[in-house]
């Protein structure tokens, strides 16, 4: 059964959408958003379709699920605010550019948190580094029970955290810490959003801070050079070198929080993006 695991805390009238990874939870975003609220913005960390709860209620959800579920928080956002800015974290990422894309008068700007296009870091098995086979695969209808089981370090430099996080989700307990793997067939999807992703890159005008880890050990730094190199925003780089990929928990969390806020509040200053040129 899903559990609700959404969060909001009420801010000043610049607010962050904030989305979560595939198989992930909100709770991966809470830290960020608590830091970004105590910068003073209206903070929503919601839930995608389909996740924290089992492996079927997942496969019952595809990628146009996730992302209907992030345009509905978008919307809602948008009737509490005046500047929205929206963040994602890996596949949320993803979802978050093509919100901007589609969206180029609301969204203010943009956090590009460990944008995952591929599965291409160094703890990637082999095999797993095929995933981008999988829409082929779930075409031919083979593989629906199968899945790419996480693998050690979980994204988390930080030993401690990392404990913590793998016997939460090797528990089971995946409202707290999401799924232990990742299904072929929602890879595949996964694979589907970052086709049509990728190629709406250019249609992106909103700022981008584009945030990765340099030793990111699920999806590589030319992830983040994808973004870079064709979005047409002004966009500003963070290279984190104490973190794996979960860059919004692990060991310069801070960074990121203090790096995020002065980001959208000099955006909102500076009327930089044509949202709020637009509005001026």
């Amino acid at each position: 059964m899903i559990q609700q695991t959404d969060f909001f805390f009420e801010g000043g009238r610049s607010g962050v959408l904030l989305i979560h990874g595939l198989t992930g939870t909100p709770m991966e975003m809470k830290l960020l958003g608590k830091g970004l609220n105590r910068a003073g913005f209206t903070v929503h960390g919601m839930q995608l379709a389909g996740h924290c709860g089992n492996v079927e209620d997942l496969l019952a959800t595809g990628w146009r699920d996730w992302y209907a579920s992030v345009e509905q928080a978008a919307d809602a956002l948008l009737e509490k605010v005046d500047h929205l800015f929206v963040g994602g974290l890996s596949m949320g990422a993803l979802l978050a550019l093509k919100l901007a894309a589609d969206r180029p008068a609301q969204v203010a700007g943009v956090g590009v948190y460990g944008a995952t296009f591929r599965y291409d870091g160094w703890s990637i098995p082999r095999m797993a580094r095929l995933s981008f086979l999988l829409p082929l695969l779930k075409r031919l209808g083979i593989g629906r029970d199968r899945s790419f089981m996480e693998q050690p370090p979980y994204g988390i430099r930080d030993e401690r955290l990392r404990a913590q996080v793998s016997t939460a989700m090797l528990g089971g307990d995946s409202a707290a810490a999401g799924l232990p793997g990742n299904p072929w067939y929602s890879l595949a999807e996964m694979y589907r959003l970052a086709a049509d992703v990728r190629r709406r890159l250019p249609q992106v005008t909103a700022p981008c801070l584009v945030a990765h880890a340099s030793d990111d050990d699920v999806a590589s730094p030319k992830n983040a050079e994808l973004v870079l190199r064709h979005v047409a925003a002004p966009t500003e780089l963070l290279l984190l070198e104490d973190s794996y990929h979960m860059i919004t928990i692990d060991r310069e969390r801070r960074t990121l929080i203090d790096r995020s806020a002065a980001f959208f509040e000099r955006v909102v200053a500076t009327g930089q993006s044509p949202h709020i040129a637009a509005a001026a």
